[in-house]
């Protein structure tokens, strides 16, 4: 019988060093050989098992980069001091000046920015394209395409990314498929779908407290040793490395992942169709309508539900802040940026974390300014929530 993601974490055994049922953190910067020619071997490369310096690669760190390998069942995977620290460094190791890359237009706006406008100073260039459309992809493959990379579902607009059919043209074209997950932890796995690469902002629903920034990817032992190399690797030479008390409470946070993402995604469909009632524009990929609600359900992991993201459009960005302004007003949620939080978060996405992109391409890409993104918290009676809601939107003037 297939494991699903969830028991693939459950079942590993990491013990601490005197036997804890929690593994050891270890906070040291450098360790020490037991002979120099150790040294030597571990600085070529050649030896397993030995920790050398930090920056490189640390026990705490490495607890969590294996528990999230055999979540997303990659061979080995690597933890980062960001999210973006994961994203940046992935492709510049996929990726030398002169080299092409095929990406969503719809995406965060900060890979939005870095691709944009931070890797034209390598001579990387850029082709952005509706990610639904695959004969749109198709036509965006040049000769130096070195990667596609794209959102499993995408940010803030919730496109649902057909992996399958990605990892199909990526292979036939000796293409990289690059997958941000960070929306859809457990629900989709990226490379059991053909994905090469995965990366997240863990951030978000992977740590699920908002109390410290990290980023992961994972991918074969090939990609994260180069990764980590003290010769050539863009993690090792750039210096994200994530601080191993953090990583020792993510790993912890990780292993309650599935009963979270469960809540949050039993709420968000619970708000969407009420939202949908009384008439406000939802978008929620676990809903009918949804243009990517059958290709989701083709390969997700139906039991972790459809996720606890969704928005809703107020049409104009001034309409957006009054109602957020009394949503925080009356304690349904915070007026915050980030998502994967026990209390709902909401935002206007255009003026937030979409705001590096142009407003005319914001416009070309279906953005509205009155998007308002809610991450759905862990709420345990969100029948109450949803009446408080309603409340607001009455008090106002929009229903």
């Amino acid at each position: 019988m297939k494991k699903d993601p969830a028991t693939r974490i459950q079942e590993l055994e990491q013990f601490g060093e005197f036997g804890g049922v929690n593994p050891s953190i270890t906070d040291s910067s450098t360790y020490t050989f037991l002979g120099n020619e150790e040294m030597i071997k571990t600085f070529e490369g050649e030896a397993e098992g030995c920790f050398l310096y930090s920056r490189h690669w640390n026990p705490s760190n490495k607890y969590l980069a294996d528990a999230l390998a055999a979540m997303e069942e990659t061979e080995s995977a690597w933890v980062t001091a960001s999210g973006m620290a994961a994203i940046t460094c992935a492709l510049l190791q996929l990726c030398n000046s002169g080299d092409h890359i095929i990406t969503s237009v719809t995406t965060y706006g900060g890979t939005y920015a870095f691709l944009k406008n931070y890797l034209p100073k390598f001579n990387i260039e850029v082709s952005f394209v509706d990610i639904t459309n695959l004969e749109e992809v198709k036509a965006a493959i040049r000769p130096n395409t070195k990667v596609i990379y794209t959102e499993s579902i995408t940010n803030p607009l919730l496109q649902v990314s057909d992996i399958p059919e990605l990892s199909k043209i990526s292979k036939e074209n000796n293409i990289a498929l690059v997958v941000d997950n960070t929306f859809s932890p457990l629900i989709v796995s990226p490379k059991e779908l053909g994905a090469d690469i995965v990366v997240y902002s863990m951030t978000k629903f992977i740590n699920g407290k908002n109390d410290c920034v990290a980023g992961a990817i994972c991918g074969t032992n090939e990609f994260i040793n180069s990764l980590s190399s003290v010769n050539d690797g863009t993690a090792m030479l750039l210096g994200p490395v994530l601080d191993p008390m953090r990583s020792s409470s993510i790993l912890k946070n990780l292993n309650t992942l599935h009963i979270r993402m469960k809540q949050h995604s039993k709420n968000a469909i619970y708000l969407a169709h009420k939202f949908e009632e009384i008439g406000i524009k939802i978008i929620y990929p676990g809903l009918s309508k949804h243009p990517g609600h059958q290709v989701l359900k083709s390969f997700m992991n139906e039991e972790f539900g459809f996720g606890g993201i969704l928005a809703i459009d107020l049409e104009t960005s001034e309409k957006a802040s009054k109602i957020m302004e009394k949503m925080q007003e009356k304690g349904i949620g915070y007026l915050a940026v980030s998502l994967g939080y026990f209390k709902t978060l909401f935002s206007n996405s255009g003026k937030s974390t979409s705001s590096e992109i142009p407003e005319d391409v914001q416009k070309q890409m279906g953005l509205s300014p009155g998007l308002v993104r809610f991450s759905v918290g862990l709420d345990n009676n969100i029948e109450y929530t949803f009446e408080k809601i309603k409340n607001v939107l009455t008090e106002l003037g929009y229903l």
